[in-house]
């Protein structure tokens, strides 16, 4: 089942892994950014995983400079759930301290973020091995949270701090009239044909992204249009 929804915000980035010091957004979400404003609403990576197939542009894409503070470091799981249980000490990060003599824990970086975006994604639900017999249960229960408005998580766009708001499709307005093509754009940070646990090691997949008139087709994972890394690597 094809499931859309309707995403909008302030503020989005929806940067290249190759832009480490400088953050330029590409003018539509990435696959990987799509895949996780679902994955915030309705979630069992046990179970099933989301398969992105479309991304519909309906604002014209606003630039707007900002600068902004970023930490160099960031608390790994197994401190917080060591935290949680009191079997350790919380140990705070400070940002403009990293125990070093002349160090900061943040740097500042240049932004060009997109502002007033509203998109519609298309998605389906891709059950696990095992799972194809819940295929219904799965569909039912995102038609569900999305008419209640639930989530795990706060969706954002791109950035934490880039809220999402969500909502089923009120209307049928038609995506904008916007051309670009977008070379190669990053598809997703990690192997979908695999279970991921919260410690998965990243594997970069890319594709050749291309808007039309409003709308970025999204191939299947496993198309040999998606560029990966070779399986030695």
């Amino acid at each position: 089942m094809n499931h859309v929804i309707e995403v909008w915000g302030d503020f989005a980035c929806f940067s290249a892994p190759a832009n480490k010091v400088e953050r330029f957004s590409y003018p539509c979400p990435t696959p990987s950014a799509a895949r996780g404003v679902f994955d915030a609403i309705y979630c069992h990576r046990q179970e099933f995983r989301w398969q992105v197939t479309k991304v519909e542009v309906l604002s014209f894409p606003n630039y707007i400079a900002l600068r902004r503070n970023e930490v160099k470091e960031k608390v790994s799981t197994t401190a917080v759930k060591k935290w949680i249980k009191g079997t350790a000490d919380p140990t705070p990060l400070f940002a403009d301290f990293t125990g070093k003599p002349d160090t900061k824990g943040r740097t500042q970086r240049q932004t060009m973020a997109l502002s007033n975006v509203r998109y519609r994604l298309h998605g389906e639900i891709r059950p696990w091995p095992g799972f194809e017999k819940r295929q219904k249960a799965f569909d039912e229960q995102f038609k569900r949270r999305i008419k209640r408005g639930k989530c795990f998580q706060q969706p954002y766009l791109g950035c934490r701090e880039f809220v999402a708001f969500f909502d089923s499709p009120k209307e049928e307005r038609p995506p904008i009239p916007f051309d670009r093509d977008l070379g190669l754009m990053l598809y997703d940070v990690f192997d979908l044909s695999v279970q991921n646990e919260s410690n998965a090691s990243p594997r970069i997949s890319m594709f050749r992204a291309k808007i039309e008139q409003g709308v970025l087709n999204i191939p299947e994972y496993s198309d040999s249009k998606v560029l990966k890394p070779s399986t030695s690597e």
